[in-house]
């Protein structure tokens, strides 16, 4: 039987990581930020701006979400003659509300897409070059 050879002095980096066990930087690429520059950006006031459009948006939007779907559960649990009244054959008030539960998340995933590709990412793309160069 034979042996295997020792190991070299030291641990080898696994494929894809420095010696340093973190992640290798390709030849020729530019250095990643360092935390003090990510502690700048946070501080900075575009970074401010684009924190405050995100939370402009999101915060509302889940609160009418989540109004919308507590009144359709609560509505369900509590008033059963309102949620079975018939609307449009045998399609009654209760059904209609669940079928817009999924209407209601797919408005809310197209108006956030919408928000932002116009507010977001233009302010994210900035700070993204900033940190890390044009692209």
């Amino acid at each position: 039987m034979t042996t295997p050879p020792p190991a070299a002095s030291g641990p080898s980096p696994e494929p894809g990581l420095s010696p340093d066990r973190g992640p290798a930087s390709p030849p020729g690429a530019a250095p990643s930020p360092t935390p003090e520059q990510f502690q700048a950006v946070q501080k900075s006031e575009e970074f401010g701006r684009l924190r405050s459009s995100f939370r402009s948006f999101a915060i509302p939007m889940t609160v009418a979400f989540l109004v919308w779907y507590f009144a359709y559960v609560l509505l369900s649990t509590y008033a059963e003659g309102l949620m079975s009244t018939p609307v449009l054959g045998n399609l009654n008030l209760g059904l209609l509300m669940g079928i817009s539960q999924f209407l209601m998340t797919f408005l809310i995933t197209w108006l956030y897409i919408r928000h932002a590709n116009r507010n977001l990412d233009p302010i994210a793309e900035k700070l993204r070059d900033e940190l890390e160069g044009e692209h």
